[in-house]
């Protein structure tokens, strides 16, 4: 016993000192081929100081990182750089299905969930993604999201997000999250929750007939999703996606200015349940694209006006006391 007692201090006392040594805003590598600090962004992550108040990158050098990752509360000013967009990938393979044990007294086995499945979940506030693909490449079995957000002012930049149902989820009422030149798949409600997010010159493909969004807004929040010059895509064999249903009654979206696909419906938006129509915010503007049809989308949802339009800028989607604005 008093080995093993001694043994854990030793440990503890090892990962306090490597802590210590990362406390400051230098340049933290990972890389898989061992020629950085780490070989995984999980121990990176693990050296950071709690409530950074400076800028820290931890760059992460090409490789497919199979990790499960958190970036837990306590960490803030964090950026995390990809070598290379297309060859800088984490990913995991979880999804809703999987059985795992619960409990303790009584452990008991039962399907993972959808917000289990996440293959990187940011609890943190102030984190900055570049140049990496975050996946779940799960088969086919059910829901499984590849980024998980909880955390306010996040910011995705030429990051690549691959899944099939659930692909993104915005899990948090008022977060603000910023996606600039970013390329995200999936199958079924792959943008899905309750935050308020502005994405901006995105590239969004649907892998099979189905809905690209299910906004949960909270009813007193202004915004919700917000699409601005993307372009909606699909594979080939696509043809019937809607752009959006809500998940819960206030759901909000909006997409301006964007190129819309022949794959999307000429109606535009299903209400999932039938009194949503009453509620849910659903809104266009300015679209493009043999999918921009506003004269046939259903009657419930709105064509903006120009002056309604030019109204609603990052700056004044974002804006609290601290009058955050990730646009340059």
């Amino acid at each position: 016993m008093n080995k093993l007692l001694l043994l854990i201090a030793l440990s503890l006392s090892i990962v306090a000192q490597a802590a210590k040594s990362y406390d400051n805003p230098d340049t933290i590598v990972v890389a898989r081929d061992g020629t950085g600090e780490f070989r995984t962004v999980d121990e990176a992550i693990e050296v950071c100081r709690a409530f950074m108040d400076y800028h820290k990158v931890i760059y992460i050098k090409k490789g497919t990182y199979k990790e499960k990752l958190i970036i837990p509360q306590w960490l803030q000013n964090i950026e995390f750089c990809g070598e290379d967009v297309n060859e800088t990938v984490i990913t995991y393979d979880d999804h809703a299905n999987v059985k795992i044990v619960l409990g303790t007294a009584s452990p008991r086995k039962q399907a993972m969930g959808t917000f289990r499945t996440y293959t990187l979940k940011i609890e943190a506030n102030d984190i900055t993604l570049k140049n990496l693909t975050i996946e779940n490449n799960s088969a086919r079995l059910g829901q499984a999201v590849a980024l998980h957000t909880e955390g306010d002012r996040l910011v995705f930049i030429n990051c690549r997000f691959i899944g099939h149902q659930d692909t993104i989820y915005t899990g948090m009422p008022y977060t603000r999250l910023f996606f600039k030149d970013c390329y995200i798949c999936g199958t079924t409600d792959f943008i899905f929750g309750p935050s308020t997010a502005w994405f901006e010159d995105c590239t969004i493909e649907s892998l099979v007939n189905s809905y690209i969004t299910a906004a949960s807004t909270p009813a007193d929040a202004t915004y919700g999703y917000i699409f601005n010059n993307c372009r909606l895509i699909a594979k080939a064999d696509v043809d019937k996606v809607y752009l959006g249903r809500p998940w819960r009654d206030y759901g909000y979206s909006l997409f301006m200015n964007c190129d819309l696909g022949a794959h999307i419906r000429p109606e535009g938006w299903h209400h999932w349940e039938k009194q949503r129509e009453n509620t849910a915010r659903y809104m266009e503007y300015n679209n493009h694209g043999a999918g921009a049809q506003p004269q046939q989308r259903v009657a419930w949802s709105r064509q903006l006006t120009k002056k309604e339009a030019l109204q609603i800028t990052p700056a004044k989607v974002f804006v609290r006391q601290d009058n955050w604005n990730p646009m340059p």
